[in-house]
């Protein structure tokens, strides 16, 4: 498997796809649950609803986010391998969050979220075949391939682990 072409995916997805340099994104997409079990190893729990500033997400809301984006990336995924042809709807991570419970979630809960939704789209994917891997389908409007979906899940996911360095393991 190599990385998706920019015909696979929305722009809006490059920034995404162009963190991941894998060209095996299975392996890739097994190590983050770890790697982000140790990035927030340390936070306590006074410090799990932290926000850098105003209107931005705590961690566990952050985490939470993963979580919807692991399902809603998963079920597209999974739709387009089998080949659906119906527009899937799109993914308003706002509207999502408005009425999402994350701030009342442990943190260690929702990492143990985390990793059951990452393992199970890992279960999903490694029994595709080549054809699967490359179907097309269309989500929110846009053509996307089910090899695309699993780098941007991997993308995502290194994109908000970033800003959580950057932004909340850094401040106070």
């Amino acid at each position: 498997m190599s990385q998706p072409l920019e015909t696979e995916y929305a722009p809006a997805f490059q920034g995404y796809v162009a963190e991941v340099s894998e060209d095996d994104i299975l392996p890739a997409m097994r190590a983050q649950p770890d790697a982000l079990d140790v990035l927030l190893d340390r936070v306590t729990p006074e410090r799990e609803t932290f926000r850098y500033a105003e209107g931005k997400w705590s961690i566990r809301e952050i985490v939470g986010h993963l979580i919807d984006g692991e399902r809603v990336f998963g079920y597209r995924a999974l739709c387009i391998a089998r080949g659906e042809t119906q527009n899937l709807p799109g993914f308003d991570q706002d509207q999502y969050m408005l009425t999402a419970p994350f701030d009342e979630i442990y943190l260690e809960d929702l990492l143990s979220e985390f990793r059951l939704a990452r393992l199970s789209n890992i279960a999903m994917l490694r029994t595709l075949d080549e054809a699967a891997w490359l179907r097309m389908g269309t989500a929110n409007g846009n053509p996307i391939s089910v090899r695309a979906l699993a780098y941007i899940m991997v993308g995502h996911t290194r994109h908000h682990m970033n800003v959580l360095r950057e932004r909340y393991l850094t401040a106070g």
